[in-house]
């Protein structure tokens, strides 16, 4: 059974597409991608299975796009531009949600992300994910702050 705390409220910046979202893990799978698409978007992302994103609204303003293989695709906001999740291309039936498009949630909030190695994917090499490495924020102390 999902926890509550799995289920998230979500929008696009300008709120024309709003969602709720079932979380399969919880904040303990949020990623970033090294592949080309991802390394522009610079997304953080967490995982929701096939049929875990609800639309309230706007589902007819999203718009996709797909690249390389086709298989994975990207959901963004016709008005706004903004990204809110893809299908994945490793696991089809799980999609990635933009945590910044969840309501009170930041990519800032997580300290450590991990990033996966999107350039030599699990599908094109036949090996398991690699890890390419982790993306750290550390916040400025604030008593030095401008």
């Amino acid at each position: 059974m999902v926890d509550e705390v799995n289920v998230r409220t979500g929008q696009c910046h300008c709120g024309a597409v709003r969602f709720e979202v079932t979380l399969s893990d919880g904040f303990n799978a949020i990623r970033r991608c090294t592949c080309s698409y991802c390394r522009m978007r610079g997304a953080v992302v967490a995982m929701a299975e096939m049929g875990g994103i609800k639309f309230l609204q706007g589902e007819d303003a999203l718009t996709s796009y797909r690249f390389h293989t086709g298989s994975a695709q990207h959901f963004f906001c016709s008005a706004c531009g903004i990204y809110t999740h893809h299908q994945r291309r490793s696991d089809t039936t799980l999609y990635a949600v933009n945590v910044a498009c969840l309501d009170g949630v930041s990519p800032f909030d997580f300290a450590d992300v991990p990033v996966m190695d999107g350039i030599n994917h699990t599908n094109d090499t036949g090996k398991p994910t690699r890890r390419a490495g982790t993306l750290r924020f550390i916040p400025a102390d604030e008593s030095s702050a401008p």
